[in-house]
């Protein structure tokens, strides 16, 4: 993926029932691969869930850029405790509430806003907020907003066009072969940059 352009990965190890989590010292030997391979890529590496793993890899002299919450985490402000001011903090927001909670939060970096579109990433996911909600984000902050949930190169334009600064892309990314998959999605969102621009489509 960070050979193909990624520009943020997420380190996101969910477990698939039956199957147990993975233990924590195998988790954090896999965050220091994943670091590792990173490195001097360009890319940037988010953890999920996790505040003393990204800590952990902090650390140790390891690039890691941010960590990521949902709603059931951590909160920010106990995040921000564990894991110090040198890393980003994200926060996943699936209504209005939360958006407005997240907005106004100054330990909270960055905003997630969806599932925009019907997901499979999740084996219950939130409801489905469309485009309308990712709009209303942009209005309500200027902090950076990745919009998630069901987005792929047939949607991506009209996900940035509401306002997304970036998106989350965990299907359309790994379906397939993965380094295809991302330079198409660059391309979509590069098409729609340009678009945005007044410069012709392809």
């Amino acid at each position: 993926m960070a050979a193909a352009g990624v520009g943020w990965i997420q380190l996101r190890a969910k477990p698939r029932p039956p199957a147990p989590p993975p233990a924590d010292r195998d988790l954090l030997a896999l965050a220091e691969r994943c670091a590792a391979a990173v490195a001097g890529t360009g890319a940037r590496l988010w953890i999920d869930d996790r505040a003393d793993l990204a800590a952990l890899l902090a650390l140790g002299g390891l690039p890691v850029a941010g960590l990521h919450v949902g709603q059931r985490d951590l909160p920010p402000s106990a995040a921000r405790q564990v894991v110090g001011d040198a890393l980003w903090i994200g926060q996943s927001t699936h209504d209005e509430a939360q958006l407005a909670a997240a907005a106004e939060d100054p330990e909270v970096d960055v905003i997630a806003v969806g599932p925009v579109f019907p997901t499979c990433g999740k084996a219950a996911p939130d409801p489905v907020v469309g485009l309308d909600l990712v709009r209303r984000a942009r209005a309500r902050t200027d902090k950076p907003l990745v919009a998630i949930g069901g987005i792929d190169a047939a949607n991506l334009g009209a996900v940035l066009a509401a306002g997304a600064d970036t998106v989350a892309v965990l299907g359309a990314a790994c379906r397939g072969d993965v380094g295809e998959s991302c330079r198409a999605l660059a391309a979509a969102a590069d098409a729609a940059g340009r678009r945005s621009r007044g410069a012709p489509a392809p």
